[in-house]
C-alpha cells in the first residue's frame, strides 16, 4: 500500500494538536476564576505594602458625547499608620505650585503626628471607616463565582502575556448574599487571566441594567462601562494601571449625567511597614 506519509504526518500533527484543545477546554473554567480572584485578595493585602502615584481624570460630556470638562489630579498615596493617606501632587497634568507644596508637606507633618499620638479609640475609629470603605469596594468580588457563569472564549496574547478570555454572564437564580454584591446580576463581562500565575490582566464589564445608588439619588444606565487593567510589578503581585469608566445616569432623577473617569496607576514602590512619610515626600 502507497501510504502518503505527508499526509499521515499531516494528520497526526492535527490531532495532536486537537487533542491540547481539548485538554484545555477540559480544564474547568470556573476553577480558573476561583484561583485568580482568590489570588486578587492575596494582591489586596500585599499592596498595603506599597506607596504609588494615582491620576484621577474626569471628563464631562454633553448629550453629543463631546466634552464640555476635563479635569484631573495626581496624588501620592501610602499608608500612614495604617490606613492610606493622600498628597496632592499635580493637577490638571502640571506639578502644584511651591505655595501648594508648602500646604501640602504642612498638611502631611500635621496628619502624621496627629495619627501617631490619638487615643486608640479614635485610631480604630479611623481604621473601621477605611475597613468600611475598602468592603465596599471589593465585597462584592467575593461573590462573583455564585453570581455569574463562566465560559471560556480562548486563548490570547495581551500585552505580551499569555491569558485566558473568559466570558462571564449572569447566573440565573443568583440571590446576593450582602448589599455590595446586589449589582452583580446587573453586569456581563469579560476576564483575562494569565495562564501562568491566575494573574487578573484585564477585566471589562458593561451593565445590562439600570442601577439605583442611595435610592432615587443617583440611578446609572443601561450600558455604561468599566474597563480595569492590571500590570505584574517586581515579579511579585498583580496591581492596578488603569480603570476607566464611562457612565449615563440620572441624579434625582431629573438632572441627566454623562461622563468618563479614568483612574491611572504608576511609580509603585514597596516600602517596609516601619517607613514613615517626611514632608518632601519620601520615605524613611
Amino acid at each position: 500500500m502507497n501510504i502518503n506519509r505527508a499526509l499521515v504526518l499531516r494528520w497526526c500533527l492535527y490531532a495532536f494538536s486537537g487533542s491540547l484543545v481539548c485538554a484545555v477546554h477540559a480544564e474547568d473554567v470556573r476553577e480558573i476564576v476561583r484561583r485568580a480572584f482568590a489570588l486578587n485578595q492575596k494582591t489586596e493585602d500585599l499592596s498595603q505594602n506599597y506607596t504609588f502615584l494615582q491620576t484621577e481624570r474626569v471628563r464631562m460630556l454633553d448629550g453629543k458625547g463631546g466634552v464640555k470638562r476635563d479635569s484631573s489630579k495626581t496624588e501620592d498615596i501610602t499608608m500612614l499608620e495604617g490606613s492610606p493617606y493622600r498628597r496632592l501632587v499635580a493637577r490638571n497634568g502640571k506639578p502644584i505650585s511651591p505655595e501648594e507644596q508648602k500646604q501640602e508637606d504642612e498638611r502631611l507633618r500635621r496628619s502624621d503626628e496627629e495619627r501617631r499620638k490619638e487615643p486608640p479609640e479614635q485610631r480604630e475609629r479611623r481604621l473601621a471607616e477605611w475597613r468600611r470603605r475598602r468592603e465596599q469596594r471589593i465585597g462584592p468580588f467575593r461573590e462573583v463565582l455564585d453570581a455569574f457563569d463562566f465560559k471560556l472564549a480562548g486563548e490570547q496574547n495581551l500585552n505580551g502575556v499569555s491569558v485566558y478570555a473568559i466570558d462571564a454572564t449572569p447566573k440565573q437564580g443568583y440571590k446576593p448574599k450582602s448589599s455590595t454584591a446586589s449589582i452583580l446580576p446587573k453586569f456581563k463581562g469579560r476576564l483575562w487571566i494569565a495562564k501562568s500565575d491566575y494573574g487578573l490582566v484585564k477585566v471589562e464589564a458593561e451593565t445590562t441594567g439600570t442601577i439605583s445608588y442611595g435610592g432615587i439619588l443617583f440611578r446609572l444606565a443601561r450600558g455604561s462601562r468599566v474597563e480595569v487593567e492590571q500590570e505584574r510589578v517586581n515579579d511579585e503581585l498583580w496591581l492596578r494601571k488603569r480603570i476607566w469608566v464611562e457612565f449615563s445616569g440620572h441624579v434625582l432623577l431629573v438632572s441627566a449625567l454623562r461622563a468618563q473617569i479614568e483612574f491611572t496607576f504608576a511609580d509603585y514602590r514597596k516600602f517596609q511597614a516601619d517607613s514613615r512619610m517626611i514632608p518632601n515626600g519620601e520615605k524613611r
